[in-house]
């Protein structure tokens, strides 16, 4: 791929939308470490905190990126991201294990080991998005980490606000999982000769996808409705 070509800004674009869909969790981790401290420290443990989580998950993408050019492991990534296109949709949200905590450095240190622990969805995505290019990798993060930190908690209201959204963000995610799948060496080949077969496998992963997000969230709110939450 040619540096800042078209091709490279539609892939820029699409890693920075990946990680801001996937940054949800990501977010919420950080507001929830640092919501006991003084309010006067609280930027700081956030600044820093994100700031020790972007140069590990920098790290990490490259790392994922080098490896994928490794045989069968780009379909191997590809099946782990299909898998997570499908928790965007089906995620519970759950997040009551992420301890507070009310001084500057366990603050910090928290953010960093929740964030590493939680951030290997969004490594496999961006890493699969990036098509094996170092420097989309770094630009990308650069971009969407301080919208993430400044802009997560608008990002996770238009989420709760327009839900399509998510099943937009989750069709994204299952397209570059298909598209890697297909671009596996053993496989590109035969996709490459049979091109009608490729766009339908895509189609079908995608649509897969969207369908079996579609049907947890009816279950989850039909289980919701059926058990409301005692207040």
């Amino acid at each position: 791929m040619e540096l800042f070509s078209a091709a490279f800004f539609l892939s820029l674009i699409n890693i920075v939308f990946i990680d801001l869909i996937l940054a949800g969790d990501n977010a919420i981790v950080i507001g929830m470490a640092a919501r006991k401290l003084p309010h006067t420290v609280q930027k700081k443990a956030i600044l820093y905190g994100t700031g020790g989580a972007v140069i590990l998950r920098i790290a990490a993408t490259l790392v994922v990126v080098w490896l994928l050019g490794i045989p069968w492991l780009l379909a191997i990534g590809g099946l782990m991201l299909i898998y997570i296109a499908y928790k965007v949709l089906a995620d519970d949200g759950n997040h009551d294990n992420i301890e507070a905590k009310d001084k500057l450095w366990p603050a910090i240190r928290t953010i960093v080991v929740a964030d590493a622990a939680m951030g290997l969805d969004n490594v496999i995505a961006v890493a699969g998005a990036s098509q094996q290019h170092t420097v989309l990798v770094i630009i990308g993060l650069l971009i969407s980490v301080p919208i993430v930190v400044w802009g997560s908690t608008l990002f996770i209201k238009l989420l709760d606000k327009f839900p399509w959204i998510a099943y937009v963000g989750a069709a994204v995610l299952a397209y570059t999982a298909a598209k890697m799948i297909t671009e596996e060496r053993h496989f590109l080949h035969f996709f490459e000769a049979h091109m009608v077969l490729r766009y339908l496998v895509i189609a079908v992963v995608v649509l897969t996808v969207l369908l079996a997000g579609y049907l947890k969230k009816r279950q989850q709110a039909a289980h919701s409705q059926a058990h409301p939450i005692p207040r």
